[in-house]
């Protein structure tokens, strides 16, 4: 489901905000990955998580768990999709490159950033929580109250205005929710890949 947002300059001040900061976030755990070749999300969230708190204090602990989500999920797509051309097979013996998220990479979300309830979306920004009306169909609200929520994703468009996608699952469309918001192979434009130096 997507949902454009009418944003008051004010609030789409206070997005582009919260965007280049996830963004730092992102960019902080990035030579982790890919000095260790790791970037399993798990493993990730034990060495990064505690540092990147104190890096990055102005960020809610869910939101840099998210951060970590998003590296990790970038890290998976560029250097293990086998159409990638930063596959790691590619560096056998070499250094990998480094990703270099952008300010208007996505912010992701989860049910404790971001609430929906009544036709009112409630989400986490650096200065507090940010409201807006919804207006979605009686079959979306009801997405919301019966299905699982499996990722939400804040991005801006080209013409600025920002959208939220959410993906909706049970246990066999999980894979599915997995899916890249670029297409197979493709790297993101939100995200450099820089050769090692």
């Amino acid at each position: 489901m997507r949902v454009t947002l009418n944003a008051s300059a004010e609030q789409a001040k206070r997005l582009v905000a919260l965007q280049a900061a996830f963004a730092q976030v992102c960019n902080a755990l990035a030579p982790l990955v890919q000095q260790n070749r790791m970037w399993n999300r798990v493993t990730l969230h034990h060495l990064a998580y505690r540092s990147l708190r104190e890096q990055f204090p102005q960020m809610g602990s869910q939101m840099v768990c998210n951060a970590i989500y998003s590296v990790s999920r970038t890290a998976r797509l560029v250097f293990q999709h086998p159409a990638s051309p930063f596959h790691l097979s590619r560096y056998q013996g070499k250094p990998l490159p480094t990703l270099h998220f952008s300010d208007r990479c996505p912010v992701y979300f989860d049910r404790h950033t971001l609430s929906v309830k009544d036709g009112a979306l409630s989400m986490y920004t650096l200065d507090g929580r940010m409201r807006f009306l919804l207006s979605v169909s009686e079959e979306d609200e009801r997405s919301f109250r019966e299905k699982k929520l499996r990722e939400i994703v804040l991005s801006r468009k080209k013409d600025g205005a920002f959208e939220l996608v959410f993906w909706f699952g049970d246990a066999l469309e999980e894979e599915a929710a997995r899916a890249p918001l670029a297409p197979p192979g493709q790297i993101p434009d939100y995200v450099k890949v820089e050769a090692a130096a």
